[in-house]
């Protein structure tokens, strides 16, 4: 059974049950008893968000479109409103967002809305069955929350692997008090695709699922073995490719010939090697700095805001000004290494929050995670690359100033092996950073698991959709709380926490979404100052989809 029908099943039992009810589930009566998340401690929590008074109306609908990715590629797949990637939203913050999703997809399908990074009030979180019934097919259901932090943003589905459909969008929050200065905006969104093309999402999902294990010549052995995962063994990478401390930074890897991207003669990402009987998974994926293996699945196409690196999106300028691009990877399985040619990045922001500016020429960008960056535009022709790391492909779209030719979809500006940032070297900004305070919790977060059996985990234990809060990493509202990200398996991770930002270390930058290494440990601290019940998960899709998330749940 794919996930969509498996979870279609399990929530068209619950009905339109209120999020209370859905949250109440507990393995056991000695299970600490959880804040719902429509409860009297989240209506409290909302009270206290700064409002202007505004609110933006807008309806979301999910059907079925074809979207037309460019050099005559059309893809017939699942959109808001027809759009892929849908229509960017804008807030002020303080403002309230009253969004309708009607859910018109096909096959019963069930569905709803996550709205990336927001810290809003639990019960408008979109994650069924945590926090809602999943929205029927046929119905609608209106998402209303007020969005007090300025930055980048974006919104997906929670149910299934939907996210790597054309099922997104960018969500932008204006600082009316903008620090910044700058002449232009443009919100980039990175993709990597595969809908309506070669297949689906739950083909993919339903054949990574079958493990190492069960793609012997091509049969399929069966149902996946239930490991806990813990022994760390990953068929994808045979070899041990050691790792690379996040926290050691990338200079010396963005200068070392192995780190530099080899050439690919379509940028299709259509060349790296695949085993007899494999249709998606991909084979031979290897990245230095993402410590190895760089990804599980096959992609024909990497899109910079839907368009295929032949026929590229282009945004059009003069020379001299100062355009603030807003990066957002909304893919589903890639890290991108992102650079413009001829110019050097600031990076001024991630994951929304503000970080001291930091020069650099390239920087890595995993799923889930937001990048805000201020460049001064020569005259000229430029390519903005994004490549595939790992994986032999690029996306990309083009800045214009002047004249020139455009740019070929094969195009390796020299800055993608030029000095190259992630979040590890960034520092917050002092105004954000976390006040110096006690840390009441610590809790241990094991990310286990293997491609053998594909049978990704947080601690060894799936999640349990059918009974969310069954064991959860319990918070009171009020603590300083330390998550220790240690990754057991031979895998990266981008591991995203619903409802909050924590800061990596003691002085590094506020996120919601950290890339974790192989065989590396990642600790981050946050306030638990937004009561609910929250998930924590790795965001590749068919990671957490697979079982490695887990709720993170405030005691009553």
């Amino acid at each position: 059974m794919n996930t969509i029908d498996r979870r279609s099943v399990l929530l068209a039992g619950l009905g339109v049950a209120g999020a209370g009810a859905l949250a109440a589930c507990s393995s056991s009566a000695d299970a600490p008893a959880l804040i719902s998340p429509s409860g009297a401690a989240v209506a409290a929590a909302d009270e206290k968000r700064a409002r202007t008074g505004k609110t933006h109306q807008v309806t979301l609908t999910a059907a079925p479109a074809t979207v037309d990715l460019g050099a005559g590629i059309m893809a017939r797949t699942w959109a808001f409103s027809g759009r892929a990637p849908g229509k960017e939203l804008r807030v002020s913050a303080g403002d309230t967002l009253a969004a309708t999703l009607s859910n018109q997809l096909p096959n019963q399908a069930t569905t709803s809305i996550h709205w990336h990074g927001i810290a809003l009030r639990n019960d408008m979180d979109g994650v069924p069955p945590a926090t809602q019934a999943a929205v029927r097919a046929g119905r609608n259901f209106t998402y209303r929350f007020t969005a007090d932090a300025p930055g980048t943003y974006f919104f997906h589905p929670h149910v299934g692997v939907q996210l790597d459909r054309g099922l997104y969008a960018p969500l932008i929050v204006e600082d009316p008090r903008e620090p910044l200065s700058y002449d232009e905006e443009w919100v980039v969104v990175l993709d990597d695709w595969l809908d309506g093309v070669t297949g689906t999402p739950d083909g993919v999902y339903a054949e990574l699922r079958r493990g190492m294990g069960g793609m012997h010549m091509g049969e399929d052995s069966g149902s996946p073995s239930s490991s806990s995962g813990r022994d760390g063994h990953d068929g994808h990478d045979m070899g041990d490719m050691g790792g690379m401390d996040m926290s050691g930074g990338m200079d010396s890897m963005a200068s070392s010939p192995s780190a530099s991207p080899s050439a690919s003669s379509s940028g299709s990402g259509m060349g790296t090697g695949m085993g007899v009987g494999m249709k998606f998974m991909l084979m031979g994926a290897r990245s230095p700095l993402l410590g190895g293996d760089a990804g599980d699945v096959r992609y024909p196409w990497h899109l910079v805001n839907g368009r295929v690196p032949a026929d590229p999106q282009i945004f059009r300028s003069k020379p001299g000004k100062r355009v603030r691009l807003r990066l957002i990877n909304a893919g589903s399985d890639t890290a991108y290494r992102v650079a413009l040619g001829g110019h050097q990045l600031t990076i001024t922001h991630t994951d929304g929050f503000p970080v001291k500016h930091q020069p650099a020429d390239a920087l890595l960008i995993g799923m889930g995670e937001r990048y805000d960056v201020l460049v001064t535009l020569d005259d000229g022709v430029f390519p903005l690359v994004a490549l595939a790391e790992g994986k032999n492909a690029t996306g990309m779209a083009v800045i214009r100033t002047g004249s020139g030719g455009t740019p070929t979809a094969t195009v390796r500006p020299k800055e993608l092996d030029g000095m190259l940032m992630d979040a590890s070297r960034l520092r917050a900004a002092d105004d954000v950073q976390l006040a110096s305070k006690k840390t009441d919790q610590v809790h241990r977060i094991e990310l286990t698991g293997s491609m053998m059996t594909y049978d990704w985990a947080l601690n060894g234990r799936r999640f349990d959709m059918g009974n969310p809060a069954a064991h959860p990493v319990t918070v009171e509202e009020g603590q300083r709380v330390r998550l220790d990200f240690v990754n057991t398996t031979t895998m990266w991770h981008p591991m995203h926490l619903h409802g909050h930002t924590y800061q990596l270390g003691t002085n590094g930058p506020r996120k919601d979404t950290t890339i974790v290494l192989p065989k590396k440990t990642v600790s981050v601290f946050f306030d638990a100052d937004n009561p609910g019940q929250w998930m924590l998960h790795c965001h590749n899709a068919y990671h957490g989809e697979a079982g490695m998330m887990a709720l993170v749940a405030y005691q009553g």
